[in-house]
């Protein structure tokens, strides 16, 4: 069976249970459809770069960030994405001798609200096993090699902790306005197998 095809039989049983549960009365489809626009707007790599180009730039609110992400974030409205309070953002800050990386081993656990979508090769068995064993070897391959004598450090994200990386500002992006900072942190910097380049 092709992926294509599976997902076309996936979505066909989703909009059957949805339009059973909605001759129920149990959901309403508008209702539905608003949650997901307001959900599409509102996780985005955006949220997470907004908040280091506020630390790069006012280092009151980076060492907020450092000591608690989630309040950190929320002063910019950056919500937590509907997670429960037992889910804690921890903000990990990349050094010339440290640099870190995100990952969950068990599952795909990843900081949705801050992050945006989880791109696909996140949430493989190769990423998620590999980054532990050989975090250089995969960083490498996403075009990132580090000095040796920087410490390569791998966060495991869990059911009550998420991880958002907090990569160092290069060179040159201070004389940039914030929009443009923006653009330089990707999702991929956010999770620590990129850097950001001006």
């Amino acid at each position: 069976m092709t992926g294509h095809h599976r997902n076309g039989e996936l979505q066909a049983r989703v909009n059957a249970l949805l339009a059973l549960a909605e001759e129920r009365g149990i959901v309403d489809r508008e209702e539905i459809d608003r949650r997901i626009e307001t959900l599409d707007r509102s996780v985005s790599p955006v949220n997470g770069a907004r908040m280091v180009v506020r630390a790069w730039n006012d280092d009151g609110y980076r060492e907020r960030l450092l000591g608690d992400a989630g309040a950190a974030a929320a002063e910019l409205g950056v919500a937590g994405g509907g997670y429960s309070s037992e889910i804690r953002l921890h903000a990990v800050a990349n050094t010339p001798e440290l640099h870190n990386v995100v990952v969950c081993t068990l599952c795909s656990c990843y900081p949705l609200a801050w992050l945006g979508p989880p791109p696909a090769w996140y949430k493989s068995e190769a990423y998620r096993s590999r980054v532990v064993r050989d975090p250089r070897g995969v960083l490498a391959e996403f075009g990132t090699t580090l000095p040796d004598d920087v410490e390569v450090r791998v966060w495991d994200a869990s059911a009550e902790a998420r991880y958002l990386v907090v990569p160092m500002a290069p060179d040159g992006v201070d004389a940039l306005p914030d929009d443009e900072q923006l653009a330089v942190v990707t999702r991929d910097c956010l999770i620590g197998v990129a850097v950001p380049q001006v």
